[in-house]
């Protein structure tokens, strides 16, 4: 499906600043920001919690100081946070935004929380069996992830596609959403896709070469083993005991198994980086499907890509119309 009326000028617009894990879209957006009066709401599934700070990457206090930031920091690791809560609170955090005129920006690697917007998804009430989900937990435990994969995989092929083997909570739900709705997963996004987006959304994505990026994410991974990630899981498992979402974030997961004597500290540093590469390939991928997508080279000098961004929005255009203005009252 096509973005809807992204060249409708009476609609309010909308900046998007997607792209994978490492690739620069934080000092970026901040930038941006501070060049048009923006403020930034989140579009990341992991930030979103409190205490989860080094493995998330989040922006830094000093960071956050200078331009506000919506939804990092916003629930506890305790709490399941869904797609359907993302969009409703982010639609709030724009219109917030849009009503103080300043330019809501979008920045996150979360494909799903970035279709929901500009796809204007909607997300149908869904009544889950808790019954069902502990058979499901009860049959990895028993035959394994893989095994409840392959089940998924016969239900919905489309949307498995897209589901990482290792994602215990998204292979569950196309497995859970089938057996509340008695459609799949691909099914119901199909009918959800109909309305037309409220905002004029101008989306971009960072690209890098692919060696290039994997150095920035093994480097990355390596400062935040220095910063103190696995003193931070450590916290987090003391302070909340039980965290079944939040411990699922890349980073988390393996210093969890670090600390129960599952792997080694090289083995684990080693999965983080092997974990969070995939990852961004993954991320990739799904940013790709999207051909409105502007691509900027996250090697070019941050103050060219803040041109187009601003050039794509008119920016200049819309600074003359309010001097303009001004002039006549």
């Amino acid at each position: 499906m096509q973005i809807k009326m992204q060249d409708n000028f009476n609609k309010a617009k909308v900046i998007v600043i997607c792209g994978p894990t490492a690739s620069g879209k934080t000092a970026l957006s901040i930038e941006v920001a501070k060049k048009i009066n923006g403020e930034i709401i989140s579009c990341d599934s992991m930030q979103i919690y409190k205490d989860m700070n080094i493995g998330t990457a989040k922006p830094t206090k000093e960071e956050m100081g200078e331009i506000k930031h919506y939804l990092i920091d916003y629930v506890l690791p305790t709490e399941r946070y869904s797609v359907a809560e993302y969009k409703k609170d982010a639609k709030k955090a724009i219109k917030e935004v849009i009503e103080k005129g300043k330019t809501p920006i979008i920045v996150g690697g979360t494909g799903l929380y970035v279709d929901s917007l500009i796809y204007e998804i909607e997300y149908p009430e869904i009544k889950f069996d808790e019954e069902y989900r502990k058979k499901l937990e009860k049959e990895v435990e028993e035959e394994g992830l893989e095994k409840l994969y392959e089940k998924a995989k016969k239900i919905d092929p489309i949307a498995i596609q897209k589901i990482s083997k290792t994602d215990k909570k998204r292979i569950q739900r196309v497995l859970e959403i089938y057996h509340a709705t008695g459609k799949t997963k691909t099914e119901q996004e199909i009918i959800s896709r109909q309305k037309e987006p409220e905002y004029a959304y101008k989306v971009y994505g960072l690209l890098w070469d692919r060696q290039k990026l994997y150095d920035r994410i093994n480097l990355r991974v390596d400062i935040m083993i220095e910063q103190g990630l696995i003193e931070e899981v450590k916290q987090i498992k003391e302070k909340y005991k039980k965290f079944p979402t939040a411990m699922q974030g890349l980073g988390y997961k393996e210093v969890v198994d670090f600390l129960e004597g599952k792997c080694s500290y090289s083995e684990m540093v080693e999965k983080i980086k092997m974990e969070t590469r995939r990852y961004a390939k993954r991320q990739l991928t799904w940013f790709r499907k999207n051909k409105q997508t502007i691509w900027l080279d996250g090697e070019n000098d941050i103050q060219n890509n803040i041109k187009i961004i601003l050039e794509g929005i008119n920016w200049k255009k819309k600074k003359k119309k309010k001097k303009e203005r001004k002039r006549k009252k």
